[in-house]
């Protein structure tokens, strides 16, 4: 017979439990986990008997966490942390060249320098596996905090994330983002005000993703009304093509405007003022202790120093 805590921290109940915490929807939350709502429910409620409380009560429609729920989520999260902390400890005397790396990569940005970098590992060090996620904002800091991927390549300063305090990161390097647009009458202008850029309709990466909202947060800070958007995308070739096509304006890092072959009747101008941010490693704090990471990290440091970003990437584009 299972003893209490057994029945409360097994990894499955501890699963289910934070994925409802983070949605706060029986339904989506199911969705997520793959199972059927009343499974879920069912779950729940055994956990809530097993410690003796209520951990969600709803308020009309809405779920909420309660005093027992705060208590359980804030022991989960220690229970995650320590058995991770645990994970990097033992992985600490493991080999620099040898085991898997897991990466995520924000899923709106350019590969093509990750990709090739990917290609050269492998050939120096063929038993240490690489493998690469493409992920939204949100999968990138849940996997992250449950130690699902050992670094994250994103855009920062991300104010998504209010507890910094478990991560560090390393820059890559600094970026703008530009504006794309179609009008000649604005073609010999480099720097252009955000009033000045509302008039025609936009194609834009969709809500809650980091560019999105960096532009929102810009626009707001000019007061200034935010473009209508036409059409959502999540990758920069996809807005480019779809902007080009349609003589819709858009917005785009420089790092991936740069080294494009002259574009027909399209322009870029930054921002003003400028839109800024950096391209970084982030990881938890330890992770970089770890060989096999430390050497990723050292290695991808080398391949830069021979060639930076930008140089890389034009390369990659004239291949």
């Amino acid at each position: 017979m299972k003893t209490k805590q057994e029945s409360i921290f097994s990894s499955k109940t501890l699963t289910y439990f934070l994925q409802l915490a983070e949605t706060m929807n029986y339904t989506q939350a199911a969705q997520i986990l793959g199972i059927t709502q009343p499974a879920l429910t069912q779950q729940i409620k055994k956990l809530e008997r097993t410690v003796g409380a209520p951990l969600f009560y709803s308020v009309g429609k809405k779920l909420r966490l309660s005093d027992a729920g705060y208590t359980m989520l804030d022991a989960t999260h220690k229970i995650y942390g320590i058995l991770n902390t645990a994970t990097d400890e033992i992985q600490q005397s493991t080999s620099a060249t040898q085991g898997e790396i897991n990466i995520g990569l924000l899923a709106s940005m350019e590969d093509a320098v990750f990709e090739d970098f990917a290609i050269l590992s492998y050939q120096n060090n063929p038993d240490l596996k690489i493998s690469f996620h493409m992920l939204t904002r949100k999968e990138i800091w849940e996997r992250l905090e449950n130690n699902k991927i050992d670094l994250a390549i994103m855009y920062l300063p991300d104010d998504s994330i209010k507890n910094w305090k478990p991560y560090e990161s390393k820059k890559i390097i600094s970026d703008d983002l530009l504006f794309i647009h179609h009008d000649e009458q604005l073609a010999k202008k480099r720097r252009i005000k955000f009033k000045d850029t509302t008039a025609d309709v936009w194609a834009m990466y969709p809500d809650g993703y980091y560019l999105n909202q960096a532009l929102h947060e810009a626009y707001k800070n000019q007061l200034a009304d935010f473009p209508k958007s036409v059409a959502n995308f999540t990758t920069p070739t996809q807005l480019l093509h779809f902007s080009m096509q349609t003589q819709a304006s858009t917005a785009l890092p420089n790092s991936f405007m740069i080294g494009q072959e002259e574009l027909p009747n399209t322009w870029t101008a930054h921002f003003d003022p400028n839109i800024r941010f950096d391209l970084a490693f982030v990881f938890r704090k330890g992770k970089a202790e770890i060989p096999r990471i430390s050497h990723f990290l050292a290695q991808f440091d080398r391949y830069l120093h021979t060639d930076d970003y930008i140089s890389r990437l034009k390369q990659l584009r004239n291949q």
